[in-house]
């Protein structure tokens, strides 16, 4: 099926990628395209990339002191 680019501003895009690298328009695209999607099957999803920093940077332990409304209250007592 063919593939129609309607927009100047991304035929003259692929026009400059395709002259850059040595290319035909076609094969521009399809460099582009799989360019693209390589990269977004290499993309970590932000859960996993945050379960990776927790596992690496564990949180202190608890101290046992509550932050209660007493607690906040007698921060800012002085003010």
């Amino acid at each position: 099926m063919p593939l129609f680019i309607k927009d100047d501003v991304t035929a003259q895009l692929v026009a400059q990628l395709a002259t850059i690298r040595g290319l035909s328009k076609q094969a521009a695209v399809k460099m582009a395209v799989q360019a693209e999607l390589d990269r977004a099957a290499e993309r970590v999803p932000l859960r996993e990339r945050l379960a990776a920093l927790r596992a690496t940077h564990t949180l202190p332990p608890p101290i046992g002191n509550v932050a209660d409304k007493a607690f906040f209250d007698e921060l800012s007592d002085g003010l």
